[in-house]
């Protein structure tokens, strides 16, 4: 018999009743876990620290909770975090060494979930305003694909020769104290910057943002980057992955005990490129945003339209040296 999947967007289910991630009748209402996970908030003293959701409302890190069967999360997750915090401990060099999916599937369960409060939150919104909660099919086809991966945590899911995300690690001259954290849940992707390192991931792109990045990457991997490099690099990988522009979908194949993800083209049927078409000013205004720690205004950014400053390469195309800025990190 094959594994069974969980899948909470058929039935719209996210009360704290049942578990997340397998949908088990839970004890009690209080069998929760925390989003950010305990020793990352102690880390960064976080646990207080303010969390705006989308509908304006502000929580705290500590706030952010996902019920969660006492089972699953001991013989699941919590190996899991204790890899990935074993792994971050060791800096670049540890998360370098870690196996690709486990970064996948840590990175997924914060991100997803974030997603789990939004909606809690979005219903309990517009169940006092009298309204239905509404969801576009799009967003719930790419949110269902991410806690379908998720469950590889605990269910023997296998991904048949394809990675349903890319992923950028960089070392990064940080501030021994700085918490660099980014989200964009309607695009899934993904940054955190913190110790010596640095990744951004794009959670449900099949490797397509890789592909689109691939000559900058293999320019600046295995460079140390500046901070307001790295936020450069994760500007244009937030900026393309906006511009992606489909809904990758999967064939689900249960054989024996085993269910094998098979990805299905994402060119499909239509002939136009997977990515929009890149215009300097909007990016320019994400580089505002992922710049603000250095006070950049757009105006600046774009002052010539058809060549964005850039702290990545020089006029002429050349690497800049992270120890040539003369930039606060």
């Amino acid at each position: 018999m094959p594994a069974e999947i969980y899948a909470p967007f058929e039935k719209f289910n996210f009360s704290n009743t049942k578990c997340f991630l397998t949908g088990d009748a839970l004890q009690s209402e209080e069998e929760k876990i925390q989003v950010f996970p305990q020793w990352l908030m102690s880390l960064y003293n976080l646990e207080d620290q303010p969390f705006k959701l989308l509908d304006e409302s502000i929580a705290t890190y500590k706030d952010l909770k996902i019920p969660c069967s006492a089972r699953v999360n001991d013989e699941f997750l919590e190996p899991l975090e204790n890899e990935i915090a074993e792994a971050f401990g060791k800096g670049y060099e540890g998360v370098k060494a870690l196996d690709e999916l486990k970064l996948f599937q840590w990175t997924s369960k914060l991100l997803y979930g974030i997603i789990f409060n939004e909606i809690q939150s979005g219903i309990k919104m517009m169940h006092a305003q009298g309204e239905e909660f509404n969801i576009s099919q799009a967003i719930i086809h790419k949110f269902s694909h991410l806690h379908l991966m998720l469950q590889s945590v605990n269910l023997p899911i296998q991904f048949e020769e394809f990675k349903p995300y890319s992923l950028f690690l960089f070392k990064v001259d940080n501030k021994a104290e700085e918490f660099g954290y980014r989200d964009e849940i309607n695009t899934q992707t993904f940054a955190l910057r913190i110790k010596d390192f640095g990744f951004v991931m794009c959670l449900q792109d099949n490797g397509a943002n890789a592909g689109y990045h691939h000559k900058i990457y293999s320019q600046i991997k295995d460079d140390t980057l500046h901070p307001i490099q790295f936020e450069e690099f994760s500007g244009r990988v937030f900026y393309s992955n906006y511009l992606f522009n489909r809904l990758p979908e999967y064939n689900i194949l249960p054989v024996g005990e085993d269910i094998y993800i098979e990805d299905m083209p994402l060119r499909g049927i239509s002939s136009k490129p997977l990515f929009d078409e890149w215009q300097n000013k909007t990016y320019g205004q994400v580089l505002e945003n992922f710049w603000k720690n250095w006070g950049f205004l757009l105006l600046e950014i774009i002052k010539n339209p058809e060549k964005p400053v850039s702290y990545l390469f020089d006029e002429a195309g050349n690497k800049i040296s992270a120890a040539t800025i003369a930039l606060p990190r």
